[in-house]
């Protein structure tokens, strides 16, 4: 199959991703933001994940883009002209039916605080997990900057590997001294330590090596979400769409995940009946903010599970999670039912004294 196709089908989707940055791009922490840049910086110019730009060529780049965000950050997002038909950009499927005769795959959905999502990348392989389509993608030709690495929409599985890559290799520079034990577990499992230490040639040598052995768990973190009920995707957009960028809005996402990952066919699962010893590692060395208030039960299991290998302990805290946390999303979706009905003070004093506070997340005064 082919993928090339008309330049300005490419150039119309590239702009509804730059669209999409100029006006959502303060959701992000000026550090989260700056990392973000530096990735699409690398992406725009074809540099792996381990190689780092030259700091003045990366700030230029920064000022130009971000001065090309003013003048765009009004506009609205274009139709996307194909075919000889003008459809909207959120019409995946649509847009997907013109790309049949390519190898090249086109996305379009929303991710953190409702921020439009748009790419289009080559399709790697497609395969059957649990009776759900799963497609794997590649090199990708047009992306804005959150690139989320797997999706869920529609009931297809899509797994984006160039996002991936970037993921794995900064999460792993990034080891904290609390999640040492259990991503060294993982790396000593692919070979990657010398004397004790993160090899960074073997790292790089390796990457893609662990990248494709560890997409499954991703896969069946997708999987647990489909098949969840307890926190619906209606109940969660309506919830992001009430209190946008805020702690209702990241619990809310959490706790999504969490009863994902913790379904009895979701990914804890999946890395139980498998035995998949670095998959484990890296699900507890990546597990932070709010996952791990949320799950707190895994690092007390996986202390304990490193000493005897005993499986049933990532069983029983699994078990005891997902409890918990169902109990507590269902709260959450019986409080969201008063958006639009209670005044909105109301329904934030609901979710601070139901939800945050027994959390322990400090509830702003006033």
């Amino acid at each position: 199959m082919r993928s090339t196709i008309d330049a300005t089908f490419l150039q119309t989707v590239q702009r509804n991703c730059d669209i999409s940055d100029a006006r959502d791009n303060g959701i992000y922490s000026i550090c989260s933001l700056v990392l973000k840049l530096r990735n699409l910086y690398k992406w725009e110019h074809n540099i792996e994940p381990w190689a780092e730009p030259d700091p003045p060529d990366l700030l230029d780049w920064i000022e130009v883009k971000e001065n090309y965000w003013d003048t765009i950050v009004d506009d609205s997002f274009q139709s996307i002209s194909i075919s000889g038909n003008d459809i909207n950009p959120y019409d995946s499927s649509a847009i997907n039916r013109t790309l049949e005769q390519t190898d090249l795959v086109y996305g379009a959905g929303y991710g953190r605080s409702m921020k439009s999502i748009f790419f289009l990348a080559e399709k790697i392989s497609e395969d059957t997990v649990e009776g759900c389509p799963v497609q794997i993608l590649g090199r990708e030709k047009v992306r804005e900057i959150d690139s989320p690495f797997a999706m869920l929409q529609d009931g297809l599985i899509t797994i984006r590997r160039d996002p991936l890559r970037f993921f794995f290799w900064d999460h792993i520079q990034e080891i904290r001294s609390s999640s040492k034990a259990s991503l060294y577990l993982a790396l000593d499992h692919y070979g990657l330590l010398a004397d004790g230490k993160l090899d960074q040639v073997l790292f790089r040598d390796r990457l893609d090596t662990v990248v494709d052995q560890e997409i499954p768990i991703f896969i069946y973190h997708e999987v647990g979400e489909m098949l969840q009920k307890t926190l619906d995707s209606g109940t969660q957009k309506k919830i992001i769409s009430a209190f946008p960028d805020s702690a209702v809005e990241f619990v809310a996402r959490s706790l999504k995940d969490v009863l994902a990952d913790t379904h009895p066919h979701g990914m804890i699962n999946f890395i139980i009946q498998e035995r998949r010893l670095a998959s484990l590692g890296f699900y507890v060395g990546f597990l932070g903010g709010l996952r791990k208030v949320l799950f707190p039960e895994i690092s007390c299991a996986f202390k304990e599970f490193r000493k005897s290998g005993d499986w049933a302990l990532i069983e029983k805290a699994r078990c005891e999670c997902r409890e918990k946390n169902r109990r507590l999303a269902e709260r959450l979706r019986e409080i969201a039912q008063e958006i639009d009905q209670e005044p909105a003070d109301h329904v934030q004093s609901r979710i601070n004294q139901e939800i945050l506070t027994p959390l322990g997340i400090d509830v702003p005064e006033g």
